[in-house]
């Protein structure tokens, strides 16, 4: 039985459903090698060579795995259709044995029987392309997170993080809050007056003040808000034109990544992290009572507005069935994708227009619901005719001033009777036709009002807005947008007012330190021009490794300097590589670090570096100064070599008590790291005595061994098997 291996479970579980038990369907579970954890895992001296490892936790999988394939007749790799998902299939072609040249990689955008079977029968090779263009990004990510997070630890605190796309979002949010921060409100007055038809044949409508001498007029302050009050009082309304119009409105285009996010942020409420969570288990496959595994939707990571043929026939189709032969346009809806996107993928749409929101509201939970039918109305919405609204607009001449109306009623509903797009905070849109006055016509003022507002600040990012603002700008990509804000709120550099984001404390001085020694990291320009060239890795045009060999050194360089920019350097030099240490300030005091950082990355506490004028009486080198349980010590350089230890400072210069059995030479009381008393031959290294006791110099007559006396005046011998004690001395009675 032939092979298919996809990510999931869920997607296995549908497409082995759809297949009948023809095949057997297993999933990797995603990545089965990536790069190491807690290590770089990128060997940059050979032209930025990955490492990749065995992902934790995937060895009974790919043992699993490379069973299955052993016993199969052929081995389809049925990832996602994107760069991921091709780099996902070929890591599975390496680690199970598949011929390189094989075709055995197939794709689809949908999860339905008629997409599989055509991927089947149209099986192709790995697309090294693709799969470059996704080691580019992720040797990329890595190198620049991996050596910029630590440089945060040692600059702000420990427990930060920096990526080359996250820490430009990050940028964004605090840029943000400091516009509204310096923001300051300008004063402005709005004047509208009610007006009514002499006759008071028609329903009163609203104008607004415009214009004076003809031109754009902005009330600045109550001054010349009551001047325009008063001449408006003492002038008349006169019509000077009227225009009628019909308006119509186009479709809005079916979902991509980013307008799905957006618009699920907007009208549900839901986290772009939720939002893709919930669209991923509608993609993959659900479970239906009475029919089991079900796919809803396409693939819902693309950048693309397009969609086939089939599926627009299907739509257009359904239209004409449900809301009638006038609701569908006289040629198919198209839309341009935007500049830069990938296209590679259509657009995010149901696969069966059957199964409709309502047949299956009482069979999915309110969220996967919520999002299907979003999905499902905008699709449908986006293939059907333009809305029309009957427009009419009025301009109203009094004296010197000149007020407008408008209004608009809808003619006919088009697309909206299926879905109806948010409108945007700013968007008031104005509700009724105006009164068939004619020009010439006086009116009758019935009110006047003038109102004081000022101007507001910039809106703090939404999920929706800072998703809208990353793609704009052309910062990461449709798959990365959700991970990107769940990133920036797990680690707290964001939080959460409302739906709105304000940046932390710690964002800021993050963002400072990044802008200051990074610029092009920090770059938005920088960042989207590096997506631009991931895309010409995909096109085939560009070698991935001279694109990261372009941007690393520099970035390499820059990092040394930032590492050590106001540092104080000191004689101290590294153990490791000899060059000189340089101090600096951490989350728990000072330390030293080496300056030759990224290449050396030795760090010591101050006290671990301070080097003392004592040489070491074992191998002579000069003793450095370390903190212990009980204070100061002195310890050789060359440890775990040489383990030798003396006490710090005075202790140094114990006076001599007792004689050593060993040489003749005086003893040294001296004290232990655990702070006990002991005593040392003052001749050492020659002669390496040492004794808890105080010895007397003398030799046990038993035994040979070294007589000592005890704390408490007892001489006895130091062998533990020896029993000799000496007598004790009389008291001199007459003292």
């Amino acid at each position: 039985m032939d092979l298919i291996i996809v990510e999931s479970p869920s997607k296995a579980k549908t497409i082995s459903k759809y297949l009948k038990g023809k095949y057997r369907v297993d999933a990797s579970g995603g990545h089965i090698r990536d790069l190491p954890q807690k290590k770089l895992g990128v060997a940059v001296e050979k032209n930025y060579e990955p490492k990749y490892v065995t992902s934790p936790g995937k060895e009974d999988i790919i043992k699993r795995l490379t069973e299955e394939t052993h016993r199969a007749g052929k081995v389809y790799l049925a990832t996602d259709p994107d760069r991921e998902g091709e780099a996902i299939s070929w890591h599975l072609q390496e680690v199970l044995g598949l011929p390189e040249d094989g075709e055995n990689r197939i794709e689809f955008n949908e999860i339905s029987p008629k997409a599989v079977q055509y991927a089947l029968a149209h099986p192709r090779r790995i697309n090294y392309n693709l799969v470059d263009a996704q080691q580019a990004r992720r040797v990329l990510d890595r190198l620049v997170g991996y050596k910029l997070s630590p440089f945060l630890n040692n600059k702000i605190q420990n427990g930060l993080s920096a990526g080359r796309v996250q820490s430009v979002a990050l940028r964004l949010v605090v840029e943000r809050e400091r516009e509204i921060t310096a923001f300051k409100p300008e004063e402005y007055w709005t004047i509208t007056a009610d007006l009514d038809d002499l006759g008071k044949k028609y329903t009163p409508f609203k104008a607004a003040l415009e214009k004076k001498d003809g031109k754009k007029y902005k009330v600045e302050n109550k001054a010349q808000a009551d001047e325009a009050l008063a001449a408006l009082k003492a002038g008349e309304y006169i019509v000077s034109s009227v225009k009628k119009t019909v308006v119509k409105t186009h479709a809005p285009a079916p979902f991509t990544t980013s307008t799905l996010q957006q618009e699920a942020s907007n009208k549900l409420g839901m986290s772009a992290p939720e939002t893709m969570l919930m669209a991923q288990h509608l993609y993959e496959g659900m479970d239906l009572e009475g029919e089991g595994h079900v796919a809803f939707v396409t693939y819902i990571r693309t950048d693309s507005t397009r969609v086939s043929e089939d599926a627009q026939a299907a739509a257009r189709e359904f239209i004409a069935q449900n809301y009638g032969a006038e609701y569908v346009p006289e040629k198919p809806n198209y839309y341009a994708s935007k500049k830069g996107a990938q296209d590679a993928h259509e657009a995010i749409r149901p696969i069966d227009l059957a199964r409709t929101p309502d047949s299956v509201k009482k069979l999915l939970d309110k969220k996967h619901f919520n999002v299907y039918k979003l999905i499902y109305d905008r699709f449908i919405a986006s293939q059907m005719a333009e809305a029309q609204y009957d427009s009419m607009q009025m301009e109203i001449a009094n004296g010197d001033y000149g007020l407008k109306a408008s209004g608009r009623a809808l003619r006919f509903a088009g697309f909206t009777a299926a879905y109806t797009e948010t409108k945007k905070d700013d968007e008031d849109e104005a509700k009724g036709l105006l009164p068939p006055v004619k020009e010439g016509e006086r009116l009758l003022e019935l009110a006047l009002k003038a109102e004081q507002k000022f101007t507001k600040p910039p809106v703090r990012y939404t999920d929706a807005s800072l998703v809208k603002a990353m793609e704009d700008k052309g910062i990461g990509r449709p798959s990365t947008y959700a991970s990107i804000i769940s990133v920036l709120t797990k680690r707290k550099y964001v939080e959460k007012d409302g739906k709105f984001m304000k940046p932390t404390e710690v964002a800021y001085r993050i963002t400072d330190m990044l802008i200051r020694y990074f610029p092009d990291v920090m770059d938005v320009g920088f960042t989207a021009d590096m997506e631009e060239k991931l895309d010409e890795i995909e096109d085939g045009g560009k070698d991935w490794r001279s694109i990261i060999g372009a941007f690393y050194p520099p970035f390499e360089e820059k990092l040394r300097r930032a590492s050590t920019d106001g540092d104080e350097v000191t004689e101290i030099l590294c153990e490791k590589c000899g060059h000189p240490m340089v101090r600096k300030m951490g989350k728990y005091g000072s330390y030293l670090a080496c300056s030759n950082y990224p290449a050396c990355s030795n760090i010591v506490s101050e006290a671990e570096a301070e080097t003392s004028d004592t040489p070491c009486p074992k191998c002579g080198a000069m003793m450095v100064i370390k903190s212990g349980r009980f204070g100061k010590f002195l310890a050789c350089p060359n440890y775990p070599a040489c383990k030798s230890t003396l006490p710090f400072g005075e202790k140094q210069a114990e006076t001599q008590e007792g004689v050593c059995p060993k040489c003749g030479k005086p003893t040294l009381k001296l004290r232990s790291r655990a702070g006990k008393t002991f005593y040392g031959c003052s001749g050492y290294p020659a002669c390496d005595f040492k004794s808890w006791d105080m010895p007397t110099g003398e030799k046990c007559p038993l035994c040979g061994g070294a007589i000592v006396k005890t704390a408490r005046g007892t001489v006895r011998c130091s062998e533990k098997d020896c029993s000799y004690k000496a007598p004790k001395q009389p008291k001199d009675k007459d003292k």
